[in-house]
């Protein structure tokens, strides 16, 4: 009892005195769990002892197969010597067993333990098959294709290399080897950052350092060492359109444009206007209705229009009856002896009469040579003239627009303000235009896209007006 008043507690509540014994402890059933976690009485506690001495006992017997206690000091600690192999670690002399669910003793130099064995990281653990089944051998991995004709094919060169000949690619190998054999790569020089002497240079420029050492290589060298650029056909080097992207609007489109360039500007603003004024009345003049309305006659034979054609079949038939039968054509008789010496003689005269014609002209020729000379000049200059209006037709082409789809290109027209609408100065500048249109139409222009045009919207079903209760309620 003396030993219980004299033991000092943690909690003041749970020491002894009028204020403990004042205080009763809540007391709730023991034949459930609940009231077993609640109960926390002097059994309990002997309890809780009791299992944890039980529990330490048993892993004691699993851990060291007794209890450590009833063990002998050779079973539980040895004596290092020092002659412990390479690559051991050091851990304390007096080394004793480790004990699940005790901490691990201190490592103190002086004594060595052998390394633990390494063990498979868990990821190789679960990648490996759980099945110890092996897997059904593959056959058709371990056969060649074409095995039979690559080994015939084989043995055919090598009877023929026997023989001196060898296939082509194994000809063209050794012509190479005999020409000066194979380039010895050189290395570039060191460039790197550890260089402070190093100068910049453009890596994608003429001259750069890293591209000198193989200049001058054999191209099969480079082509097996250095990574070849693809060649490109030459139609994809050639440009759609000579046009540049951005065209330089003249001096008549400025904000302060002079007298004269205004004029020619807004004369050809003017002439677009005018063409387009023009079209447009050749296709309201196309489509306007200049007939007059059918008179009655001719409403008339439309309406009988099948009705008489027994009457007129029957006139036809009687026509042809009427006709004179078809005379034949007199054959023409044979050809007499005189007959065939007359046309003969005729023939050569007509020949004789051609030749003595030309040798007069070839002779007239003689005295015509300035003539002919004034003529050949004329022929040349009209077959220039013809050769320049052909180029300028061919450079006309390139430079238009083609029809690249179902549309035309239509040109825009310049962007030009009147001489009323020109600004005083460069802050008062009203924009003319707009800048994603231009960019649209000059794409158009340079046969990048084709041209088109705006899509239009098209209902397709009707639409239908529904009043409601409450708009209703209001109008009402």
């Amino acid at each position: 009892m003396a030993a219980a008043e004299s033991f000092l507690a943690f909690n003041p509540a749970a020491r002894p005195g009028p204020a403990a014994a004042s205080r009763r402890r809540a007391r709730g059933p023991r034949n459930r769990k609940k009231g077993w976690k609640r109960w926390s009485g002097p059994e309990a506690q002997l309890g809780r002892e009791i299992g944890d001495f039980l529990e330490d006992v048993g892993l004691q017997e699993r851990a060291a197969g007794g209890l450590i206690s009833e063990q002998p000091d050779e079973g539980l600690f040895f004596l290092d010597t020092g002659n412990a192999p390479k690559g051991e670690v050091f851990f304390p002399k007096i080394h004793p067993p480790r004990v699940l669910g005790c901490p691990d003793p201190p490592n103190p130099p002086g004594q060595r333990l052998k390394k633990p064995p390494e063990k498979p990281l868990h990821v190789d653990l679960v990648l490996q098959p759980l099945s110890k089944v092996p897997p059904p051998k593959n056959i058709c991995a371990h056969q060649t294709p074409n095995g039979r004709k690559e080994k015939r094919r084989q043995e055919f060169w090598e009877k023929k290399a026997e023989k001196g000949i060898f296939p082509r690619g194994e000809r063209r190998l050794r012509a190479r080897l005999s020409r000066g054999g194979a380039p010895t790569p050189q290395k570039p020089p060191e460039l790197g950052r550890s260089d402070p002497q190093r100068s910049f240079y453009d890596i994608w420029g003429e001259h750069n350092p890293l591209d000198a050492p193989l200049a001058g290589q054999d191209p099969w060298y480079l082509q097996q060492t250095k990574k070849m650029r693809v060649q490109r056909p030459a139609r994809l080097q050639a440009k759609p359109s000579p046009l540049p992207p951005v065209e330089v609007i003249g001096q008549g489109g400025s904000y302060n444009p002079p007298f004269q360039e205004h004029q020619d500007l807004l004369l050809r603003a003017l002439e677009v206007e005018t063409r387009r004024t023009r079209e447009e009345e050749k296709v309201e003049r196309r489509l306007k209705v200049t007939e007059e309305p059918p008179s009655e006659e001719a409403v008339l034979r439309e309406q009988l229009q099948g009705l008489l054609e027994e009457e007129e079949e029957e006139e036809e038939e009687e026509q042809e009856e009427n006709r004179d039968p078809p005379r034949k054509r007199e054959q023409p008789g044979r050809k007499t002896e005189k007959q065939r010496r007359k046309e003969k003689e005729q023939r050569e005269k007509a020949a004789g009469r051609a030749r003595s014609r030309l040798a007069s002209q070839r002779l007239q020729g003689l005295f015509r040579l300035r003539s002919l000379r004034r003529a050949l000049l004329q022929r040349d200059s009209e077959l220039r003239r013809r050769r320049l209006l052909r180029e300028r037709r061919r450079l006309q082409r390139e430079t238009a627009p083609r029809r690249l789809g179902r549309l035309r290109y239509e040109d825009p027209g310049p962007e030009v303000q009147l001489s009323e609408e020109l600004p005083e100065s460069l802050r008062s500048l009203r924009p003319e235009g707009n800048v994603l249109r231009d960019r649209f139409k000059s794409l158009q222009r340079r046969n990048m896209i084709e041209p088109r045009e705006r899509a239009k919207f098209k209902r397709r079903y009707r639409v239908k007006y529904v009043e409601k209760r409450a708009f209703r309620e209001v109008t009402v």
